[in-house]
């Protein structure tokens, strides 16, 4: 489990295939601090710690994560949030975050705000019952709160410290995100469909 607060950055060193499965090794500040085993959030997905030097980890992704998340975009050099799970003994500042990948949503319009940034988002009109106007929704990892939702629409609001701390400022239309839905409307909304069926 995760909040959406990202706590740095990392950047992919290197990119092994093995069949279907993809081991990325990443720099990040953090990476030290971290034991094999250990769930870590990249960019939104719980991926598992496989190994760790002085100043990178290594995390394998296999062919339904990379299928159902931009995990197939990355390449050496891009930039990626890094989370590390939630304690349970202290606030929450952000929302609950399952690390479990829902889609993806593809970038069509950045806006500089003088202040602030705006980012509008689309993706597949089936997700629209799971997005709500000032709902809260993971992008890339990030908690943040949506707005401005049509049918498969959605737009989002930087601040400065999110903007320079996180990867948002290298994010450009027609680029990928990995999007994860607020697990107690999809809870509700499974509810709502099973009530249907009968």
């Amino acid at each position: 489990m995760f909040t959406g607060i990202i706590e740095t950055t990392g950047i992919i060193t290197d990119i092994q295939q093995k069949g279907t499965n993809y081991t990325f090794t990443i720099q990040s500040p953090f990476s030290p601090t971290f034991k094999i085993d250990q769930s870590i959030s990249h960019n939104g997905v719980c991926l598992t710690v496989e190994s760790v030097t002085e100043d990178s980890h290594t995390v394998t992704a296999i062919d339904e994560t990379i299928q159902k998340t931009n995990l197939g975009d990355w390449k050496t050099g891009t930039i990626i949030n890094i989370e590390r799970c939630m304690q349970l003994n202290g606030r929450i500042d952000g929302h609950i975050v399952q690390g479990h990948v829902d889609a993806v949503a593809k970038c069509i319009r950045v806006q500089d705000k003088e202040g602030s940034w705006e980012y509008t988002f689309e993706t597949d009109p089936k997700f629209a019952p799971l997005f709500i106007e000032k709902g809260s929704m993971s992008i890339n990892g990030i908690s943040l709160t949506i707005f401005n939702v049509t049918e498969k629409n959605f737009t989002v609001a930087i601040i400065p410290y999110t903007y320079h701390h996180t990867n948002m400022s290298s994010l450009k239309e027609a680029d990928l995100v990995n999007i994860e839905f607020d697990m107690i409307g999809k809870y509700v909304n499974r509810i709502e469909e099973l009530k249907i069926k009968k």
